[in-house]
């Protein structure tokens, strides 16, 4: 793979972790709030989700399990696992290092505590 495919899947499994850090969402809850935050700039089409939903959830960084959507109907909801929130403060330290953040800065900007637990998905830039 490419420095650029990578660089792409890298950095939608960065916003779905953190998309799903607060509570468990179905794949297009998930595709919506990403939407959302980036108000409008960002569109996760259903071809890149759900290829990245599963190679996260096979990486053990996420589970699905099935539930009831809004409207009744059966959906899988994702949330994040122990080795997600670890792998999530790990990419954001990594994000804040690259853009010259310091660590504490990188973590208030994306919404996770020192210890890779979410704040308000609201405070994702």
């Amino acid at each position: 793979m490419s420095d650029q495919t990578d660089l792409l899947q890298g950095t939608l499994d960065l916003l779905i972790m953190r998309t799903i850090a607060l509570e468990p969402l179905r794949g297009w809850a998930i595709a919506q709030r990403i939407q959302q935050i980036s108000d409008d700039m960002l569109r996760v089409q259903q071809g890149s989700l759900y290829p990245a939903l599963h190679r996260l959830e096979h990486q053990g960084w996420i589970t699905a399990e099935w539930g009831a959507s809004d409207n009744n109907r059966r959906a899988r909801f994702y949330s994040l696992t122990r080795a997600g929130r670890t792998q999530l403060t790990s990419e954001v330290s990594k994000w804040g290092a690259a853009l010259g953040w310091r660590q504490s800065r990188a973590a208030a900007d994306l919404g996770l505590c020192a210890a890779g637990t979410s704040s308000s998905p609201s405070s994702v830039r």
